[in-house]
């Protein structure tokens, strides 16, 4: 493919591991995955996550998935920082939910650009008292500046 002639070695590692999930060879793609992550690619992190969270190639594993998808997250990956989002809306992992994160999270995804994030801070907005709210405002903030600073 000509496109690879352009791409950095992670780069084609990842669309290579993208090619063997959908493939179902998910063992391989977790191998492919690997360097680029460990690495501290936050691509390959949350498809490593994915793999987590849907018991692809791996054994379910939802504290694994979000400690993949947090690594994403916090370099910036939207779609990441959706899976925080929802993995603290619904305290899946940890003792309860904290919604004021899930909202910090949800923010930042669609800061971010992930078209999903929007609605999730909709259905998550209607759980939480205004006190809440302002809490979560506040983190964004702290947020935003720095994972964020020309948005």
């Amino acid at each position: 493919m000509v496109l690879f002639a352009f791409c950095t070695p992670a780069l084609a590692e990842i669309e290579e591991a993208r090619d063997l999930m959908e493939a179902g060879r998910f063992e391989e793609a977790y191998e492919a995955l690997w360097p680029a992550a460990r690495s501290g690619n936050a691509d390959a992190e949350e498809l490593i996550g994915v793999m987590y969270a849907l018991g692809l190639g791996r054994e379910k594993d939802p504290e694994r998935a979000f400690e993949w998808y947090l690594r994403a997250s916090m370099k910036g990956h939207p779609g990441a920082q959706s899976g925080v989002g929802w993995y603290y809306e619904v305290g899946l992992g940890m003792p309860a939910p904290d919604l004021v994160r899930a909202y910090m999270w949800y923010t930042l995804s669609a800061i971010g650009g992930d078209p999903d994030a929007a609605i999730s801070l909709e259905e998550v907005v209607k759980k939480m008292s205004q006190n809440e709210i302002d809490r979560a405002l506040i983190l964004v903030r702290d947020y935003k500046v720095w994972m964020y600073p020309f948005r």
